[in-house]
């Protein structure tokens, strides 16, 4: 049987870039590295898998649920349909299941900022240092190009009464288009005896 063509002969190591290495020549401290990184990998891998199924599991469990839940109002949702919250009924647990959406701006938030520009430029003896800085802001692209949907419809947080304005807050509200969304699952458990809850964490960076 013959060997794989990428197989390592016996008393070698290969570098990073594809070469064959003697062993002997392989030093302590490049091993330990080595046989470190590959444990916790394999490790990594196999939790990765053990919480993709849970993941999996939960999201399934979850929807099942409700489903179940809202029939005996004679309704039948059928998948993934929102943010929901479920508690233990001694209030110890809960799991809240999230869909994050990704909105984008389509070209009609082109004319709002032309409407807001001529807002500017109406008050520009009266208009606020601070307030012209938080529209700037709210406009400047980041490092791939888009702009931060947030600070945008932050802007229509502002209580600014001007009928331009106004227009120009309708032309944000329009433009907005879900490009996708993403499902979460968060489980949290109560502290204590309080009103306050801790996450589970799930993931490497919250952990």
């Amino acid at each position: 049987m013959n060997a794989p063509a990428n197989a390592v002969p016996p008393g070698y190591w290969r570098d990073a870039e594809g070469r064959l290495i003697p062993e002997s020549m392989v030093k302590p401290v490049d091993r330990a590295r080595h046989e470190l990184v590959e444990e916790l990998v394999t490790e990594a891998k196999a939790v990765s898998g053990v919480l993709s199924k849970y993941k999996a599991r939960a999201f399934n469990d979850i929807a099942a649920f409700v489903d179940m839940s809202v029939e005996q109002y004679g309704v039948k949702l059928g998948g993934q349909k929102g943010n929901v919250t479920l508690m233990s009924f001694d209030g110890r647990y809960k799991v809240v299941r999230q869909i994050a959406e990704h909105l984008v701006f389509d070209e009609r938030l082109q004319a709002a900022k032309a409407l807001i520009d001529e807002c500017i430029q109406d008050w520009t003896e009266g208009a606020r240092d601070e307030i012209r800085a938080l529209i700037n802001d709210a406009f400047q692209v980041n490092k791939e190009g888009k702009i931060n949907t947030g600070r945008v419809l932050g802007l229509k947080r502002l209580n600014i009464q001007d009928e331009k304005w106004n227009r120009a807050m309708t032309a944000i509200a329009d433009s907005v288009q879900v490009a996708g969304s993403k499902p979460y699952v968060r489980v949290y458990e109560r502290v204590g005896e309080t009103d306050r809850y801790e996450a589970i964490a799930l993931d490497l960076a919250g952990a």
